[in-house]
Protein backbone atom coordinates (compact mmCIF):
# COMPACT_ATOMS: atom_id res chain seq x y z
CA UNK A 1 0.00 0.00 0.00
CA UNK A 2 2.00 3.20 -0.78
CA UNK A 3 1.98 6.30 0.76
CA UNK A 4 -0.40 9.74 -0.42
CA UNK A 5 1.42 12.29 -0.95
CA UNK A 6 -1.12 14.97 0.59
CA UNK A 7 -1.91 18.16 -1.92
CA UNK A 8 0.30 21.30 -1.20
CA UNK A 9 -1.84 23.84 -2.62
CA UNK A 10 -0.30 26.73 -4.15
CA UNK A 11 -2.79 29.34 -2.66
CA UNK A 12 -5.57 29.70 -0.09
CA UNK A 13 -8.05 27.07 -0.64
CA UNK A 14 -11.63 28.47 -2.00
CA UNK A 15 -14.21 25.59 -2.42
CA UNK A 16 -16.98 24.60 -1.86
CA UNK A 17 -17.48 21.00 -1.21
CA UNK A 18 -21.32 19.24 -0.67
CA UNK A 19 -21.01 16.32 2.16
CA UNK A 20 -22.26 12.71 2.19
CA UNK A 21 -24.85 11.77 4.65
CA UNK A 22 -23.84 11.42 8.59
CA UNK A 23 -22.54 7.90 9.59
CA UNK A 24 -23.75 8.46 13.42
CA UNK A 25 -27.72 8.90 12.04
CA UNK A 26 -27.26 6.21 9.20
CA UNK A 27 -26.38 3.93 11.54
CA UNK A 28 -29.03 4.51 14.11
CA UNK A 29 -31.87 4.66 11.43
CA UNK A 30 -30.97 1.56 9.85
CA UNK A 31 -31.03 -0.56 13.36
CA UNK A 32 -34.25 1.51 13.85
CA UNK A 33 -35.74 0.64 10.52
CA UNK A 34 -34.43 -3.04 11.15
CA UNK A 35 -36.80 -3.31 14.19
CA UNK A 36 -39.77 -0.86 13.31
CA UNK A 37 -43.43 -2.16 12.54
CA UNK A 38 -42.91 -1.85 8.66
CA UNK A 39 -40.67 -0.85 5.81
CA UNK A 40 -38.67 2.33 6.04
CA UNK A 41 -36.98 4.36 3.44
CA UNK A 42 -34.01 6.27 3.79
CA UNK A 43 -32.34 8.66 1.52
CA UNK A 44 -29.07 10.28 1.81
CA UNK A 45 -27.72 6.88 3.73
CA UNK A 46 -24.11 7.60 3.48
CA UNK A 47 -22.55 4.33 2.19
CA UNK A 48 -18.88 4.01 3.43
CA UNK A 49 -17.05 0.80 5.00
CA UNK A 50 -18.71 1.44 8.43
CA UNK A 51 -22.69 1.95 6.87
CA UNK A 52 -22.20 -1.27 4.76
CA UNK A 53 -21.08 -3.13 7.11
CA UNK A 54 -24.31 -2.43 9.21
CA UNK A 55 -26.10 -3.09 6.32
CA UNK A 56 -24.28 -6.08 5.50
CA UNK A 57 -25.04 -7.36 9.43
CA UNK A 58 -28.47 -6.59 9.74
CA UNK A 59 -29.16 -8.75 6.04
CA UNK A 60 -26.72 -11.29 7.66
CA UNK A 61 -29.65 -11.84 10.60
CA UNK A 62 -32.75 -11.62 7.95
CA UNK A 63 -33.67 -7.99 7.60
CA UNK A 64 -34.68 -7.08 4.42
CA UNK A 65 -32.19 -4.53 2.59
CA UNK A 66 -33.12 -3.42 -1.00
CA UNK A 67 -30.87 -0.42 -2.76
CA UNK A 68 -32.22 1.66 -5.49
CA UNK A 69 -31.65 1.08 -9.05
CA UNK A 70 -30.04 4.35 -9.18
CA UNK A 71 -29.52 5.69 -6.41
CA UNK A 72 -27.20 4.04 -3.74
CA UNK A 73 -27.69 6.46 -0.86
CA UNK A 74 -31.67 5.99 -0.53
CA UNK A 75 -32.31 2.43 0.91
CA UNK A 76 -35.30 0.36 1.67
CA UNK A 77 -35.45 -1.66 4.97
CA UNK A 78 -38.08 -3.97 5.58
CA UNK A 79 -38.20 -5.73 9.08
CA UNK A 80 -38.36 -9.88 9.24
CA UNK A 81 -37.72 -12.30 11.42
CA UNK A 82 -33.92 -12.23 12.38
CA UNK A 83 -32.10 -15.56 12.44
CA UNK A 84 -28.60 -16.88 12.82
CA UNK A 85 -25.88 -15.34 10.56
CA UNK A 86 -22.29 -13.95 10.87
CA UNK A 87 -21.45 -10.29 11.40
CA UNK A 88 -18.08 -8.45 10.52
CA UNK A 89 -18.07 -5.63 12.70
CA UNK A 90 -14.80 -4.56 10.70
CA UNK A 91 -13.56 -1.80 12.87
CA UNK A 92 -17.02 0.15 13.34
CA UNK A 93 -17.58 0.57 17.30
CA UNK A 94 -21.26 1.36 16.07
CA UNK A 95 -21.15 -2.04 14.80
CA UNK A 96 -19.54 -4.11 16.94
CA UNK A 97 -21.26 -1.88 20.29
CA UNK A 98 -25.22 -1.72 18.35
CA UNK A 99 -25.88 -4.50 16.88
CA UNK A 100 -25.06 -7.38 19.50
CA UNK A 101 -28.80 -6.11 21.42
CA UNK A 102 -30.22 -6.89 18.20
CA UNK A 103 -29.00 -10.37 17.66
CA UNK A 104 -29.98 -11.17 20.84
CA UNK A 105 -33.42 -10.55 19.49
CA UNK A 106 -32.85 -13.46 16.84
CA UNK A 107 -33.80 -16.65 16.40
CA UNK A 108 -30.09 -18.49 16.57
CA UNK A 109 -26.70 -17.73 17.11
CA UNK A 110 -24.64 -14.93 15.66
CA UNK A 111 -21.24 -14.35 15.59
CA UNK A 112 -19.63 -11.46 15.75
CA UNK A 113 -15.73 -10.86 14.71
CA UNK A 114 -13.77 -7.59 13.42
CA UNK A 115 -10.75 -6.94 11.89
CA UNK A 116 -7.49 -7.43 14.14
CA UNK A 117 -7.55 -4.43 15.48
CA UNK A 118 -10.64 -4.46 16.62
CA UNK A 119 -9.96 -7.25 18.63
CA UNK A 120 -8.60 -4.70 21.44
CA UNK A 121 -11.59 -2.32 21.43
CA UNK A 122 -13.38 -2.24 24.56
CA UNK A 123 -16.86 -4.07 24.64
CA UNK A 124 -17.15 -5.95 28.31
CA UNK A 125 -19.44 -3.18 29.24
CA UNK A 126 -22.23 -4.01 26.65
CA UNK A 127 -21.72 -7.61 26.67
CA UNK A 128 -22.41 -8.30 30.59
CA UNK A 129 -24.81 -5.30 30.27
CA UNK A 130 -26.63 -7.83 27.84
CA UNK A 131 -25.77 -11.26 29.81
CA UNK A 132 -27.38 -9.16 33.22
CA UNK A 133 -30.59 -8.26 30.85
CA UNK A 134 -30.48 -11.87 30.14
CA UNK A 135 -28.62 -12.92 27.20
CA UNK A 136 -26.36 -15.96 26.64
CA UNK A 137 -22.97 -14.50 25.32
CA UNK A 138 -19.85 -16.20 24.89
CA UNK A 139 -16.67 -14.07 24.98
CA UNK A 140 -16.21 -10.64 26.42
CA UNK A 141 -14.51 -9.30 23.38
CA UNK A 142 -14.17 -9.64 19.64
CA UNK A 143 -15.04 -12.68 18.16
CA UNK A 144 -18.06 -12.98 20.62
CA UNK A 145 -21.35 -15.35 19.79
CA UNK A 146 -24.89 -14.14 21.37
CA UNK A 147 -26.67 -16.80 21.51
CA UNK A 148 -30.55 -15.53 20.37
CA UNK A 149 -33.59 -16.85 21.56
CA UNK A 150 -36.13 -14.78 20.13
CA UNK A 151 -36.74 -11.99 23.11
CA UNK A 152 -34.71 -10.54 25.86
CA UNK A 153 -36.14 -10.24 29.11
CA UNK A 154 -34.48 -6.73 29.73
CA UNK A 155 -35.10 -4.80 33.08
CA UNK A 156 -32.76 -2.65 35.13
CA UNK A 157 -28.73 -2.66 34.61
CA UNK A 158 -25.83 -0.91 35.89
CA UNK A 159 -23.08 -0.29 33.86
CA UNK A 160 -19.83 2.23 33.75
CA UNK A 161 -20.35 3.99 30.37
CA UNK A 162 -16.99 6.44 30.79
CA UNK A 163 -15.13 4.68 28.40
CA UNK A 164 -18.11 5.04 25.37
CA UNK A 165 -21.11 6.70 24.99
CA UNK A 166 -21.81 3.85 22.29
CA UNK A 167 -22.66 1.90 25.48
CA UNK A 168 -25.60 3.07 26.55
CA UNK A 169 -26.68 3.93 22.98
CA UNK A 170 -26.62 0.72 21.74
CA UNK A 171 -28.52 -0.78 24.70
CA UNK A 172 -31.37 1.80 23.68
CA UNK A 173 -31.87 1.78 20.39
CA UNK A 174 -32.98 -2.01 20.92
CA UNK A 175 -34.80 -1.46 24.13
CA UNK A 176 -38.42 -0.79 22.95
CA UNK A 177 -38.26 -4.58 21.63
CA UNK A 178 -37.19 -6.19 25.54
CA UNK A 179 -39.83 -7.85 27.14
CA UNK A 180 -39.38 -5.38 30.00
CA UNK A 181 -37.98 -2.43 28.44
CA UNK A 182 -34.82 -1.22 30.32
CA UNK A 183 -33.66 0.91 32.44
CA UNK A 184 -29.92 1.95 32.28
CA UNK A 185 -27.92 3.65 35.03
CA UNK A 186 -24.46 4.85 34.41
CA UNK A 187 -21.96 4.67 37.74
CA UNK A 188 -18.37 5.88 36.88
CA UNK A 189 -16.75 8.95 35.51
CA UNK A 190 -18.43 11.30 33.35
CA UNK A 191 -20.14 9.91 29.79
CA UNK A 192 -18.08 10.80 26.97
CA UNK A 193 -19.66 12.26 23.80
CA UNK A 194 -23.40 12.71 25.59
CA UNK A 195 -24.61 14.50 22.48
CA UNK A 196 -24.30 11.30 20.63
CA UNK A 197 -26.83 9.11 23.23
CA UNK A 198 -28.87 13.01 22.87
CA UNK A 199 -28.76 11.95 18.98
CA UNK A 200 -30.09 8.43 19.89
CA UNK A 201 -33.10 9.91 21.90
CA UNK A 202 -34.43 12.12 19.22
CA UNK A 203 -34.21 9.85 16.94
CA UNK A 204 -35.90 7.43 19.31
CA UNK A 205 -38.44 9.61 19.88
CA UNK A 206 -39.06 10.01 16.05
CA UNK A 207 -39.33 6.63 15.45
CA UNK A 208 -42.38 6.19 18.76
CA UNK A 209 -39.84 5.44 21.31
CA UNK A 210 -39.97 7.76 24.68
CA UNK A 211 -37.01 7.83 26.74
CA UNK A 212 -36.92 9.44 29.90
CA UNK A 213 -33.23 10.30 31.21
CA UNK A 214 -32.96 11.20 34.77
CA UNK A 215 -29.80 13.73 34.81
CA UNK A 216 -29.09 13.53 38.17
CA UNK A 217 -29.10 10.12 38.89
CA UNK A 218 -27.64 9.23 35.01
CA UNK A 219 -30.33 6.91 34.21
CA UNK A 220 -32.20 6.38 31.34
CA UNK A 221 -35.32 4.40 31.02
CA UNK A 222 -37.33 2.80 28.09
CA UNK A 223 -40.48 1.40 28.09
CA UNK A 224 -41.53 -1.83 26.14
CA UNK A 225 -43.29 0.03 22.88
CA UNK A 226 -43.60 -0.53 19.14
CA UNK A 227 -40.88 0.91 17.08
CA UNK A 228 -42.65 3.16 14.07
CA UNK A 229 -41.92 2.98 10.92
CA UNK A 230 -40.40 6.18 9.35
CA UNK A 231 -38.72 7.26 6.16
CA UNK A 232 -35.34 9.06 7.54
CA UNK A 233 -33.33 11.66 5.66
CA UNK A 234 -29.82 11.78 6.43
CA UNK A 235 -28.27 14.92 7.63
CA UNK A 236 -24.43 15.46 6.31
CA UNK A 237 -21.67 13.83 8.41
CA UNK A 238 -21.05 17.29 10.11
CA UNK A 239 -17.82 15.36 11.70
CA UNK A 240 -16.07 14.77 7.96
CA UNK A 241 -17.02 18.15 7.15
CA UNK A 242 -14.78 19.84 9.93
CA UNK A 243 -11.83 18.50 8.25
CA UNK A 244 -12.82 20.52 5.08
CA UNK A 245 -13.71 23.45 7.11
CA UNK A 246 -10.12 23.22 9.05
CA UNK A 247 -8.69 23.40 5.59
CA UNK A 248 -10.05 26.61 5.28
CA UNK A 249 -8.08 27.76 8.55
CA UNK A 250 -5.02 26.26 7.67
CA UNK A 251 -4.52 28.06 4.53
CA UNK A 252 -6.22 31.50 5.07
CA UNK A 253 -8.96 30.13 2.48
CA UNK A 254 -12.56 29.93 2.44
CA UNK A 255 -14.49 26.45 2.26
CA UNK A 256 -18.51 26.54 2.14
CA UNK A 257 -20.80 23.27 3.02
CA UNK A 258 -23.68 23.24 1.65
CA UNK A 259 -26.93 22.19 3.91
CA UNK A 260 -25.58 22.42 6.82
CA UNK A 261 -28.78 22.31 9.43
CA UNK A 262 -29.72 24.75 11.66
CA UNK A 263 -30.49 22.82 14.63
CA UNK A 264 -28.89 19.50 15.18
CA UNK A 265 -27.63 16.79 17.37
CA UNK A 266 -24.44 16.28 15.83
CA UNK A 267 -21.45 16.36 17.81
CA UNK A 268 -19.35 17.62 14.82
CA UNK A 269 -21.76 21.35 14.73
CA UNK A 270 -18.95 21.88 17.37
CA UNK A 271 -15.94 22.35 15.33
CA UNK A 272 -17.39 25.92 14.16
CA UNK A 273 -17.02 27.16 17.79
CA UNK A 274 -13.64 26.13 17.65
CA UNK A 275 -12.45 27.43 14.85
CA UNK A 276 -14.40 31.01 15.42
CA UNK A 277 -11.84 30.80 19.27
CA UNK A 278 -8.88 30.12 16.64
CA UNK A 279 -9.91 33.32 14.58
CA UNK A 280 -11.39 32.19 11.77
CA UNK A 281 -14.80 33.71 10.50
CA UNK A 282 -18.18 31.97 10.08
CA UNK A 283 -21.84 32.56 8.30
CA UNK A 284 -24.23 30.89 7.79
CA UNK A 285 -26.54 31.81 5.53
CA UNK A 286 -30.48 31.76 5.09
CA UNK A 287 -30.37 28.27 2.44
CA UNK A 288 -27.92 26.48 4.64
CA UNK A 289 -24.79 27.17 3.15
CA UNK A 290 -21.76 27.80 6.29
CA UNK A 291 -18.82 28.91 5.40
CA UNK A 292 -15.69 29.52 7.10
CA UNK A 293 -13.00 31.68 6.35
CA UNK A 294 -9.86 31.55 7.77
CA UNK A 295 -7.15 33.93 9.59
CA UNK A 296 -3.74 35.17 8.55
CA UNK A 297 -2.65 33.10 12.00
CA UNK A 298 -4.65 30.76 14.14
CA UNK A 299 -4.78 31.75 17.70
CA UNK A 300 -4.23 28.41 20.26
CA UNK A 301 -7.16 27.20 22.05
CA UNK A 302 -7.70 26.13 25.76
CA UNK A 303 -10.74 23.42 25.21
CA UNK A 304 -12.34 20.67 26.84
CA UNK A 305 -13.57 18.17 24.16
CA UNK A 306 -15.29 15.29 26.34
CA UNK A 307 -18.13 15.64 24.34
CA UNK A 308 -16.81 15.99 20.78
CA UNK A 309 -13.83 13.93 21.20
CA UNK A 310 -14.53 12.53 17.79
CA UNK A 311 -13.19 15.90 16.40
CA UNK A 312 -9.95 16.20 18.42
CA UNK A 313 -7.57 14.74 15.91
CA UNK A 314 -8.63 17.90 13.67
CA UNK A 315 -8.39 20.43 16.21
CA UNK A 316 -4.95 18.70 16.72
CA UNK A 317 -3.77 19.43 13.50
CA UNK A 318 -5.18 22.90 13.45
CA UNK A 319 -3.16 23.49 16.84
CA UNK A 320 -0.04 22.61 15.69
CA UNK A 321 -0.15 25.19 12.91
CA UNK A 322 -1.01 27.96 15.53
CA UNK A 323 0.81 30.64 16.95
CA UNK A 324 1.12 29.66 20.69
CA UNK A 325 0.48 27.08 23.38
CA UNK A 326 -3.10 24.66 22.80
CA UNK A 327 -4.63 22.77 25.75
CA UNK A 328 -6.69 19.79 24.56
CA UNK A 329 -8.69 18.53 28.24
CA UNK A 330 -11.24 15.67 28.79
CA UNK A 331 -9.98 12.89 25.76
CA UNK A 332 -8.66 10.43 27.86
CA UNK A 333 -11.03 8.01 26.63
CA UNK A 334 -10.09 8.55 22.92
CA UNK A 335 -7.14 6.01 23.83
CA UNK A 336 -9.69 3.21 23.41
CA UNK A 337 -11.21 4.65 20.02
CA UNK A 338 -9.89 2.61 17.04
CA UNK A 339 -6.31 3.41 18.36
CA UNK A 340 -5.05 5.44 20.85
CA UNK A 341 -5.65 8.23 19.49
CA UNK A 342 -3.49 10.66 22.08
CA UNK A 343 -0.50 8.52 21.99
CA UNK A 344 -1.01 8.58 18.19
CA UNK A 345 -1.02 12.04 17.74
CA UNK A 346 1.82 13.12 20.08
CA UNK A 347 3.83 10.47 17.98
CA UNK A 348 3.19 11.69 14.51
CA UNK A 349 3.01 15.51 15.39
CA UNK A 350 6.71 14.99 17.02
CA UNK A 351 7.65 13.01 14.43
CA UNK A 352 7.04 15.93 11.73
CA UNK A 353 8.62 18.58 14.14
CA UNK A 354 6.21 19.95 16.27
CA UNK A 355 5.94 19.86 19.83
CA UNK A 356 3.10 17.57 21.63
CA UNK A 357 2.85 16.07 24.74
CA UNK A 358 0.53 13.87 26.40
CA UNK A 359 -1.47 14.61 29.89
CA UNK A 360 -4.03 12.66 31.94
CA UNK A 361 -6.73 13.53 29.94
CA UNK A 362 -5.43 15.32 26.90
CA UNK A 363 -2.76 16.91 24.76
CA UNK A 364 -0.71 20.05 25.04
CA UNK A 365 0.49 21.18 21.63
CA UNK A 366 3.05 24.12 21.27
CA UNK A 367 2.43 25.37 17.94
CA UNK A 368 4.12 27.95 15.78
CA UNK A 369 7.33 25.77 14.80
CA UNK A 370 9.04 24.57 11.76
CA UNK A 371 7.02 21.52 10.51
CA UNK A 372 8.90 19.07 8.17
CA UNK A 373 7.51 16.92 5.71
CA UNK A 374 7.82 13.13 6.55
CA UNK A 375 5.03 10.00 6.30
CA UNK A 376 2.34 10.75 8.48
CA UNK A 377 1.04 7.11 10.24
CA UNK A 378 -2.85 6.71 10.15
CA UNK A 379 -2.64 3.57 12.48
CA UNK A 380 -5.65 2.36 10.63
CA UNK A 381 -7.51 5.14 11.98
CA UNK A 382 -9.54 7.63 9.35
CA UNK A 383 -9.31 10.16 11.78
CA UNK A 384 -5.51 9.96 12.09
CA UNK A 385 -5.18 9.77 8.11
CA UNK A 386 -7.47 13.19 7.43
CA UNK A 387 -5.17 15.01 10.32
CA UNK A 388 -2.25 14.60 8.32
CA UNK A 389 -4.09 15.84 5.19
CA UNK A 390 -4.67 19.01 7.50
CA UNK A 391 -0.90 19.50 8.04
CA UNK A 392 -0.06 18.64 4.12
CA UNK A 393 -1.82 21.76 3.30
CA UNK A 394 1.17 23.53 4.93
CA UNK A 395 4.10 21.19 4.72
CA UNK A 396 5.01 20.41 1.08
CA UNK A 397 5.79 16.85 0.48
CA UNK A 398 3.58 15.46 3.13
CA UNK A 399 2.80 11.78 3.35
CA UNK A 400 0.03 10.42 4.94
CA UNK A 401 0.40 6.15 5.15
CA UNK A 402 -2.69 4.07 4.55
CA UNK A 403 -5.47 7.15 3.30
CA UNK A 404 -7.21 4.24 1.96
CA UNK A 405 -8.72 4.08 5.77
CA UNK A 406 -11.13 7.33 5.40
CA UNK A 407 -13.24 4.88 3.36
CA UNK A 408 -14.90 3.59 6.83
CA UNK A 409 -16.36 6.95 6.84
CA UNK A 410 -15.51 9.12 3.58
CA UNK A 411 -15.17 6.42 0.52
CA UNK A 412 -14.29 9.47 -1.87
CA UNK A 413 -12.21 11.38 0.64
CA UNK A 414 -9.35 11.59 -1.76
CA UNK A 415 -10.82 12.97 -4.60
CA UNK A 416 -13.05 15.78 -2.89
CA UNK A 417 -9.49 16.54 -1.11
CA UNK A 418 -7.58 17.14 -3.98
CA UNK A 419 -10.49 18.84 -5.35
CA UNK A 420 -11.18 20.82 -2.60
CA UNK A 421 -6.83 21.72 -2.85
CA UNK A 422 -6.87 22.15 -6.62
CA UNK A 423 -4.89 19.53 -7.42
CA UNK A 424 -6.90 16.90 -8.86
CA UNK A 425 -5.68 15.42 -11.79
Amino acid sequence: MSNWVAPFPASPIDATVDLPGSKSITNRALILAALADGPSRITGTLRSRDTDLMLDGLAAMGTGIAYDATDPTTVTVTPDPLHAGTVDCGLAGTVMRFLPAVGALASGDIAFDGDEQARSRPLDTVLDALRALGVDIDGDGLPFVVHGTGSVRGGEVTIDASASSQFVSGLLLSAARFTNGVQITHVGPPVPSMPHIDMTIEMLQTAGVAVEFDRDATRWTVAPTTVRAVDWAIEPDLSNASVFLAAAAATAGRVSVPRWPVTTTQPGAAIVDVLQQMGAAVDHSADGLLTVRGPESLAPVDADLHDIGELTPTIAALCALADGTSTLRGIAHLRGHETDRLKALSTEINRVGGDCRETDDGLVIIGGGTLHADVWQSYADHRMATAGAILGLRVNGMQVENVQTTAKTMPDFVAMWEAMAGTAS
